[in-house]
């Protein structure tokens, strides 16, 4: 699987462009960050399902006691799910939580509870959110400050976003959830190991969890050199420019680098 910065960045990067092209949405600039924020967190939530995982660590023992109990249930149902041709696993990582299903029914959910529970569900998710992406962007901050730090650098942003967010009900919420767990699928299909998107409602040859993944050649190692080298650093440039199209100034700034870059080939 992809390293959990680059999953958040894709998330981030994800997030902060699609407010603007979404019909139906109002791209302020608190909402844009809300949900880069919200698709960066959820860009990490599949690896719950993992006790070791970068996602399992964010809040101490709750997601660590969260991520125990995901896993059995995952191993649980792939054990019940599982087709003939399907291999023996002995936990569940990279099974249930790595799934289309899994992904729809998170979003439904997310949406049914902040509409159903309003205000303080709202902020619930972002702040549960917002711990996660806080641990996938600022990897070396949060290893450095522990969950104390990220549940108070969470708390802090929820704060912000409560203020400055044109009203307590996001209907946007559970789309954000959603696309931030495709995305995470996404990254691991490219990697040598595949992911199980469709499984376990598309069997292929008695194989209810066969694996997406790219062309053998075309396929990289998760945390090698061309995740550490290009991926990442290009998911990171491009959230970087994203960030500053959010506000004024720095679509201003963009404008200005751009022009200049012009004149110099001009």
């Amino acid at each position: 699987m992809v390293m959990g910065p680059t999953h958040a960045m894709s998330g981030a990067a994800a997030g902060l462009l699609l407010p603007s092209i979404l019909p139906g949405m109002t791209a302020t600039p608190a909402v844009s960050l809300s949900f880069a924020g919200v698709c960066a967190g959820a860009a990490l939530l599949p690896d719950i399902d993992s006790p070791g995982s970068t996602v399992s660590r964010s809040l101490g023992v709750v997601t660590w006691g969260l991520s125990r109990a995901v896993n059995k249930l995952s191993w649980a149902y792939y054990s019940a799910t599982a087709g003939p041709k399907d291999n023996h696993r002995d936990g569940g990582h990279r099974t249930l939580t790595h799934t289309g299903a899994f992904a729809v029914a998170t979003s439904i959910g997310v949406t049914a509870l902040t509409g159903w529970g309003g205000r303080y569900a709202v902020l619930a998710v972002l702040f549960f959110m917002a711990s996660l992406a806080i641990r996938g962007l600022l990897n070396d901050w949060a290893k450095s400050n522990g969950w104390i730090g990220i549940a108070a650098a969470a708390a802090a942003l929820t704060f912000a976003a409560a203020q400055t967010l044109p009203d307590a009900g996001q209907g946007w919420l559970g789309l954000a959830v959603g696309i931030g767990i495709v995305l995470h699928d996404a990254g691991d299909a490219i990697t040598k190991n595949g992911c199980a998107f469709l499984a376990p409602l598309v069997p292929i040859r008695g194989k209810r969890w066969w694996e997406f993944a790219l062309p053998g050649p075309l396929r990289i190692t998760a945390g090698g050199w061309v995740e550490k080298a290009l991926l990442l650093p290009v998911l990171t440039a491009v959230t970087v420019v994203l960030v500053l199209q959010v506000f004024p100034i720095g679509q201003q700034a963009t404008s200005a680098v751009w022009d200049a870059a012009a004149g110099l080939f001009a």
